[in-house]
Parts: C-alpha cells; sequence; structure tokens
C-alpha cells in the first residue's frame, strides 16, 4: 500500500486524531495507538487497522517507554491540549533532537498560537470561530452545525492526514521532520475556501438560507415522498432544470422562471405538492438515467444496496458483520486494503510493539509488573 513502512504513534484521543490515524492505517501505515493503562474500554471507534499499546503516563518510566516508541518512528500523532505533551518532556523541540526525520502532528482546536490556543472546545466552536456557522442553516431560523463533520472531521483529521502526507513527501527531498500545527478552525475555513471566494461572484449575498446553495433556492433542496422518504435535487443549470420539470411533469411556460428569486416559495410549495405524490421508490424510477441531478435520500440501511454504491464496492463490512465506508480515493496501483478484524483492545498489543521497538521480554514483564504498561493479549482472544 502507498504508506506501507511508515511508522506512526498515535497518542488516544476522540474523533479527529483517530480518524487521521484510521486514514494513515487504511493506506498501509502501521500505526501504533498509545493508549492509557486502567482503562476498561477504547472509546477509538476508528481503530481500525490500528495496534495499541498500553502506558501509565504519570510514570516516569512509561514517559521513557513513549520517548523510545516515537524516535524510532516517523510520526508522532498527538491530540492534547497545548504543553501537555512538553509538561512529559516530549514536545516536539525534545523529540526532534533525537529524531531529526520525525513528523510531529498535532492537532488542536484552535492551533499551538493565539488566545485560544489552551482553550476547550468541540466541532460547533470551530466552526463557530471559522465563520462557516454564520452560513449554515436555513431561512429566519438560528445557525445549526451539521453533525460534527466540517470541523472535527475534515478540517481536522482529514486535513492533518494530509499535512502528514506531504510532510512525509517532503523528507524524501530533504531528510529532515517538520512541525505540522493543524488547527480545526482553520481547517475549516480552509475546507470552505470556495464560499469565502465566492462572494465576490454574487453567490452569498443575500441572507443565510436564501441564496443558491443553503437551501434557498427550490431546485436545491430536500423534498418528502408519499411514503415518508427524502429525494435530494440540485438541478442548477438550465439543462438540468428542465430534466427536472420534465421528470415533475410541470410545464415550465407555467411557472415563474428559474433564477426569480422573489418567485422561488411559491415554486418550493409547486414542488413540494408533487414530490409528495409519488414514493421514493417511483421518483427514483424516474430521475435514474436522467440529467435532472434528481436522487435518493439514502439511509444508512439503504445505502450500501444501491445499484451504484454494490457496483462501486463502496461500503465494506468487518468481520463481526459492521458496515462502514471503505477507504477513498481509489489508488489504481497501490489501493488502500483496510483491516476486517475488530478493532484493537486496550494493550492488546502492548508486548508485541515493545519488543519490535528493541525492548526485552525481561523489561517488558518487569514493566508490567512495576505497572508501567499493561497487557491485555490474552483478553483480547478471549
Amino acid at each position: 500500500m502507498a504508506l506501507a513502512g511508515v511508522r506512526v504513534i498515535e497518542l488516544a484521543g476522540l474523533a479527529p486524531a483517530p480518524f487521521c490515524g484510521m486514514i494513515l492505517a487504511d493506506f498501509g501505515a502501521k500505526v501504533i495507538r498509545v493508549d492509557r493503562t486502567k482503562v476498561a474500554m477504547s472509546l477509538d471507534t476508528q481503530g481500525r487497522g490500528k495496534q495499541s499499546v498500553a502506558i501509565n503516563l504519570k510514570s516516569s518510566e512509561g514517559v521513557a517507554v513513549l520517548r523510545k516508541l516515537c524516535v524510532q518512528s516517523d510520526v508522532v500523532l498527538e491530540p492534547y491540549r497545548k504543553g501537555v505533551m512538553e509538561k512529559l518532556g516530549l514536545g516536539p523541540q525534545e523529540l526532534l533532537k533525537e529524531n531529526p526525520r520525525l513528523i510531529y502532528a498535532r492537532l488542536t482546536g484552535y492551533g499551538q498560537s493565539g488566545s485560544y490556543a489552551a482553550a476547550a472546545g468541540h466541532d460547533i466552536n470551530y466552526l463557530a470561530v471559522s465563520g462557516l456557522l454564520s452560513q449554515l442553516g436555513r431561512s429566519e431560523e438560528k445557525p445549526y452545525a451539521p453533525l460534527n463533520l466540517v470541523a472535527d472531521f475534515a478540517g481536522g483529521g482529514l486535513t492533518c492526514a494530509l499535512g502528514i502526507v506531504l510532510a512525509l513527501l517532503e523528507r524524501t527531498k530533504s531528510g529532515k521532520g517538520q512541525v505540522i500545527d493543524a488547527s480545526m478552525v482553520e481547517g475549516a475555513a480552509y475546507t470552505g475556501s470556495f464560499i469565502w471566494k465566492s462572494r465576490s461572484i454574487g453567490m452569498w449575498d443575500r441572507s443565510r438560507g436564501q441564496n443558491m446553495l443553503d437551501s434557498g433556492a427550490p431546485f436545491y433542496d430536500t423534498y418528502q415522498t408519499s411514503d415518508g422518504k427524502y429525494m435530494a435535487v440540485g438541478a442548477i443549470e438550465p439543462q438540468f432544470y428542465r430534466q427536472l420539470l420534465k421528470g415533475l411533469e410541470l410545464d415550465a411556460g407555467e411557472l415563474p422562471p428559474q433564477m426569480s428569486f422573489s418567485d422561488w416559495p411559491e415554486l418550493r410549495r409547486t414542488f413540494t405538492e408533487r414530490f409528495a405524490s409519488k414514493t421514493q421508490v417511483d421518483w427514483s424510477k424516474i430521475f435514474d438515467g436522467t440529467d435532472a441531478c434528481v436522487t435518493p435520500v439514502l439511509s444508512f440501511d439503504q445505502v450500501s444496496s444501491h445499484p451504484h454504491n454494490q457496483e462501486r464496492a463502496s461500503f465494506i463490512k468487518d468481520s463481526s458483520g459492521v458496515e462502514s465506508p471503505k477507504p477513498a480515493p481509489v489508488l489504481s496501483r497501490t489501493p488502500a486494503e483496510p483491516c476486517l478484524g475488530p478493532d484493537p483492545v486496550i494493550g492488546e498489543h502492548t508486548a508485541e510493539v515493545l519488543e519490535a521497538y528493541g525492548f526485552t521480554s525481561a523489561e517488558i514483564d518487569k514493566m508490567r509488573a512495576a505497572g508501567v504498561v499493561e497487557c491485555n493479549a490474552v483478553k483480547a482472544k478471549l
């Protein structure tokens, strides 16, 4: 796979960093998740393909173990608040001295500098400070966050993974590692570059929820069908809009012009009534094979059985039968080969990994007895 041979130390966290680590593992990196000891269960639902080492970082011996892992790896991925790693003596300055080729990725909400750098927050806060949240929501309603996808995962985990791959590429030329300051505020804002840069062409002149792409336009929205499901409509261009009207059996001559803003409420009422007259399956049959840009809003239960997704094998099942999206994008020569086994139990690979990093069996046994590390390999196999 594309990242085969890359060794990553991922310090256990929530949501964005685990997603970043899973991306790297899916594409071939050896990702070792460092969990804390005396934790009953991992909250990492994105542990696919990772190994787990449990280390007591409250002990100086545990910190020394982690240091040895870090300086022998290619990437360190840490999701802690500013200053936590420095207090442990494991900040980038210290580790890059020992391993100048190390790529040290710091994934936080607000970044490593600025007045909010040490503040707590979640996706909705980062989205708010990025400016994007102000644009999300229907007309006359308060702004709303679209799940926790934009800041945590697009602006956070995915952007951080891109930074790591860029740094690995650059290292092939310079031979040097570097520090990645991945801020979810900035990552979210960068994800929204189109919004920022298209303001100059009049795409966002109206209030929130009244523009073409923010649910303002009746031809870019969702509509309920007679069976309580939904269809998504994205018929922006005139030729696609004509196909939409044809499928709905509406006469353009009897309707207001497509781009007459003042008539959009009337058009929406017309579309709403028409879509409510048939089931989702009925509308899918009418619009499939056309360029009307009308598609069913698929539930998680429906998505893998949709013909298009079936043909591309877009969803995979793990050994327990749990379904999830396959890694993207698809590479022609070195595609991702995601692990289909269960996610690691905390400490499942402690002994195996420590041996690979040069610790002897006697040293591992001694550390386990002293509570410096935890080994749960036997428990994992039960």
